[in-house]
């Protein structure tokens, strides 16, 4: 096929990735100049661009997260999720000062609206379903995608999650220093890349809660003025509740050795509906509530630390991204916790915290274009490593 051979064929790819993550605020795209493959791939980013979600659009994404949601809905939002992602990359490529045609690829995630992962043990069928209709963005930006990245490794019996321990190992692996790669997202997920690590020593899974729940509090405590805590200044004015602490840390979740991936299904509104029940309860509110729950999300990781990183050795540097990395609070809270370990952001080690997700999905178009396996089966449980992603021609 030409335009896989085409694309071989180039020393430096020029790719875009698409990302949108639990916490549903919009599209980041980053323009990104990719050569390698596998041990020897390496990412270098030209350019960043966020597209925030419409406050409409927005609010009726969130509505999709209800399992009752009408079909015709999804449907539709599928295809407009597409066009805003097209429009994403385009203005991202702009930004770097290329025309479409000097890009050879987008790489897409999609929005992640259902993630039901293996029940080990379980009778259930696993599934995920990540919308943004890629055709969509072919078709308005004229270029070849790659998209839908979770099924195939969920099809091998793997948990489809965490995808990015593939670009954490590309951009962060260190010949002489143990790394951790902590994640905060919406949901909180760890990669730990040994000193001098190779792709199969790479060891990765979710954590837990990281934002979604703070941010939900947020929302609820300020009657929709805040969507979340900005630096953690709620968090640093409360009082965190060490009983209403120790019942947040009893969810099952949180012991489940790896591999292992979550999502809203687990910490989304149902789950926040119980916490703020309990709260009530207790009569913890406001500050000391926001409070408890940033303890929750700093607590989960150091717990996941302890029972399942430090037993294989000891970590040199944990490096934090995603939103909650810019939450101080959350911050002391976890260095508090982990008080041997120097704590990083991703920005300390030359690398754009807002951009490495998307960037991770321009590592994972390339090598399914190249038709290279970028599954890790000792990270997702998978039977086997895949190739990951649909091809959409242009």
């Amino acid at each position: 096929m030409d335009l896989l051979s085409n694309y071989a064929r180039k020393e430096i790819r020029t790719v875009v990735g698409l990302m949108s993550g639990t916490s549903a605020d919009g599209v980041d795209a980053a323009v990104t100049k990719v050569s390698g493959s596998g041990e020897t791939i390496s990412a270098e980013l030209a350019a960043f661009h966020k597209t925030p979600y419409p406050e409409q659009l927005r609010r009726d994404l969130f509505a999709l997260f209800d399992p009752q949601a009408p079909v015709a809905a999804l449907c539709r939002m599928n295809f407009t999720l597409g066009r805003v992602f097209a429009e994403a990359a385009l203005a991202a490529i702009e930004e770097a000062g290329l025309e479409p045609a000097q890009v050879d690829l987008i790489a897409s995630h999609g929005q992640t609206i259902c993630h039901l992962p293996p029940e080990r043990g379980g009778n259930r069928e696993p599934a995920t379903l990540q919308i943004g209709e890629p055709a969509v963005i072919a078709e308005v930006t004229g270029l070849a995608v790659v998209a839908d990245f979770r099924p195939r490794d969920i099809a091998a019996g793997g948990e489809g999650a965490p995808l990015t321990p593939y670009a954490d190992y590309a951009l962060f692996r260190h010949r002489t220093k143990a790394r951790a790669i902590q994640n905060i997202g919406g949901i909180a997920n760890v990669t730990l890349l040994p000193a001098g690590a190779g792709l199969d020593d790479v060891v990765a899974f979710d954590t837990g809660p990281g934002n979604m729940v703070i941010d939900a509090l947020v929302s609820a405590a300020t009657r929709g003025e805040r969507t979340f805590d900005e630096n953690g200044e709620m968090a640093a004015r409360g009082r965190v509740d060490p009983a209403l602490l120790a019942w947040l840390m009893a969810h099952p979740f949180l012991s489940r050795r790896p591999p292992k991936s979550t999502g809203r299904e687990e910490f989304g509104e149902e789950f926040v509906r119980a916490v703020q029940e309990e709260a009530a309860a207790r009569r913890v509110a406001g500050d000391d509530l926001v409070a408890t729950a940033t303890a929750f999300t700093a607590e989960s990781i150091a717990a996941s630390y302890r029972d399942f990183i430090l037993p294989q050795g000891a970590v040199d540097e944990v490096i934090l991204g995603g939103g909650g990395s810019y939450n101080r609070t959350l911050r002391e809270m976890l260095q508090d916790r982990l008080p041997r370990v120097r704590i990083l952001v991703h920005e300390e080690v030359g690398i754009n915290g807002d951009a490495k997700e998307a960037v991770a999905f321009a590592l994972l178009g390339n090598e399914t274009m190249l038709g290279r396996p970028a599954s890790l089966p000792r990270v997702t449980g998978a039977r086997h490593a895949c190739v990951l992603g649909k091809i959409v021609p242009p």
